[in-house]
């Protein structure tokens, strides 16, 4: 089976601008049960927070919703749990990201149920990331490096971020490989720039730790 990936619903261009003020950009994370462990968490909270000048809260786990549950392929469907993130919010927070270690799928093109990584609602509120296919194969060092990065990358997504041509950009797509992200450091100037043309200030030059978050 050809394992790919797809990280970003239909494309859209404006961006919302958010508040100034950082206190004022909470990312929610919830865990979907089967949620990853401590370690994998620890690489989320850390990978985000030295991306983005943002909060990171985190939310009790909750079961994946059976409405979700795409038996023929025994997975569940990455746009449906969006549907179910959204309302989960709270009103303090700006973005909420769901996290499991299940297989989650959506539709691409003609392929009806296509394995993913990660799916973020473009310019929306709501992202979700499996740690199921960044974990296979390869040691944790390197899995827990692509879950930060993912994680980066579905909340780039919601704060406008459409997918990114230049090479090493944490906006690049896959391409259908997963090996790609390993190939991703850090947002380039450009995504820098519309993410500061949104109101949300990233410093230039600045890389995300990814040695650290093992």
């Amino acid at each position: 089976m050809n394992h790919v990936v797809l990280w970003s619903l239909a494309a859209a261009t404006a961006l919302t601008a958010l508040p100034a003020a950082a206190a004022d950009r909470v990312i929610y994370v919830q865990p979907l049960s089967p949620a990853p462990g401590p370690k994998v968490t620890d690489a989320v909270e850390k990978g985000l927070r030295a991306t983005f000048p943002v909060q990171v809260r985190w939310l009790p786990a909750v079961p994946l919703p059976k409405v979700a549950f795409f038996a023929p392929r025994r997975r569940w469907r990455a746009e449906k749990l969006l549907v179910y993130l959204a309302p989960l919010l709270p009103k303090d927070g700006a973005k909420i990201l769901g996290l499991t270690s299940a297989d989650i799928s959506t539709t691409n093109g003609d392929v009806p149920d296509w394995g993913i990584l990660g799916l973020g609602s473009l310019d929306g509120k709501a992202c979700v990331l499996s740690t199921y296919r960044s974990r296979r194969g390869v040691p944790v060092r390197v899995a827990l490096e692509r879950v930060a990065k993912v994680a980066v990358h579905e909340v780039g997504h919601t704060f406008g971020l459409e997918h990114c041509p230049n090479p090493g950009c944490l906006m690049q797509d896959a391409g259908g490989k997963v090996k790609t992200v390993d190939e991703e450091h850090a947002l380039c100037p450009k995504c820098r720039a519309q993410l500061k043309a949104a109101g949300v200030e990233v410093p230039g030059g600045r890389r995300v730790p990814w040695r650290h978050v093992d």
